[in-house]
């Protein structure tokens, strides 16, 4: 038998390798609905922009307010305020990045933007780390909501 030739083994190390390089560049983050939609077009709205439209369903003095949707790289992020007497009593995502390892830091980062909106009661929250794009969105829509309150 003869041995392979040390120049042969290079060179097919090197194509192995070249290969595997170019493998791991082609590969794209997940695509779940939220972001391909977001992509394509327009952003699915959930919930009508503006006041509740649900009169007689909330006590007197309370109003819901929803922010614009906001692209962001992973999907679309919109929140929903609740202002009891002035103060913000409640926010939530109604919309946000979800599928794949973007659910995961979703799951994570909106609770914590959420309690960090009631606190505040403005737009003037940190961003999660690790979940920069999602906050950087959160914060977007939440500033619009308190635009519609005017304050």
């Amino acid at each position: 038998m003869r041995k392979s030739h040390p120049i042969r083994r290079a060179l097919l190390a090197t194509a192995a390798t070249v290969s595997g390089i170019v493998l791991l560049l082609s590969l794209k983050p997940a695509s779940d609905p939220a972001s391909a939609s977001a992509a394509g077009g327009a952003v699915p709205q959930q919930t009508a922009a503006g006041r509740s439209p649900q009169g007689g369903a909330e006590a007197a003095g309370t109003t819901t307010v929803t922010g614009d949707a906001v692209r962001t790289q992973y999907g679309p992020v919109q929140v929903r305020l609740t202002v009891r007497d002035g103060r913000v009593t409640e926010a939530a995502a109604i919309q946000a990045p979800s599928g794949g390892r973007s659910g995961q830091i979703t799951a994570d980062a909106v609770p914590r933007l959420n309690q960090a909106a009631v606190a505040a009661g403005s737009a003037d929250i940190d961003a999660v780390s690790g979940a920069t794009y999602t906050s950087t969105g959160y914060r977007q829509s939440l500033q619009s909501a308190l635009d519609q309150l005017g304050g």
